[in-house]
């Protein structure tokens, strides 16, 4: 397997970087990973060469807004890895305020391969992910800078952070709980089946952040 490097978000990067400084207008809290995207169309099983690229809704979101020349920050927690490293780079280079990002030491940057189809309209497609145990899983009120996060006028997070880890999920109940002073909300439901095995209390849970 080979791979080499494109841009790194779905939208166009800003002819010059934006204003990382202080006092965000716009923070996104989430996971993003590093996406292997094939060559050519194929089964995963058939492809021999792989591009990379980034993923990650909320860093995705990050990056649109910079690039329309908002100041949006990303808070993510990755691998103390090369992954990792490329993750804050790309995104950074879309004049998004990564400084607020964390490394840990001990667990992988998520990474996912995909192949070429399309994701809505080939019954073929794939998408294989290695999240489990990762960086981002791990974030929780005691490992990622709540200052940060709320030094905004606006928090966007979404519901796939809730179902990484029951850590993610107390970090999502403290920064959309209603108190004096928090940013306005925007929350996403996102909802993906797969990252969702017991599914019983999913409705609750959901509705209970979009809640506050």
């Amino acid at each position: 397997m080979s791979a080499t490097d494109t841009a790194a978000a779905t939208v166009p990067a800003p002819a010059s970087p934006g204003d990382t400084g202080p006092g965000a207008e716009v923070v996104c809290l989430g996971e993003s990973m590093v996406t292997f995207v094939p060559q050519t169309t194929g089964r995963l099983a058939d492809v021999p060469a792989f591009t990379r690229a980034i993923g990650g809704a909320e860093s995705n979101v990050a990056c649109a807004l910079a690039a329309a020349g908002h100041r949006a920050r990303w808070v993510g927690r990755v691998g103390a890895d090369g992954f990792g490293e490329h993750l804050a780079d790309a995104i950074a280079a879309y004049g998004v305020d990564t400084s607020a990002v964390t490394r840990d030491p001990a667990r992988p940057t998520g990474i996912y391969f995909r192949t070429a189809a399309d994701r809505d309209a080939d019954a073929a497609f794939e998408v294989v992910y290695y999240r489990a145990g990762s960086a981002a899983s791990a974030m929780s009120p005691h490992t990622v800078p709540l200052d940060a996060l709320r030094d905004t006028r606006v928090l966007h997070v979404t519901g796939i952070t809730a179902a990484l880890s029951l850590d993610c999920l107390a970090l999502l109940r403290e920064l959309t709980e209603r108190r004096p002073g928090r940013p306005l909300v925007s929350f996403d439901v996102n909802f993906r089946a797969s990252l969702w095995p017991d599914r019983t209390a999913v409705g609750e849970v959901l509705l209970g952040l979009a809640r506050g």
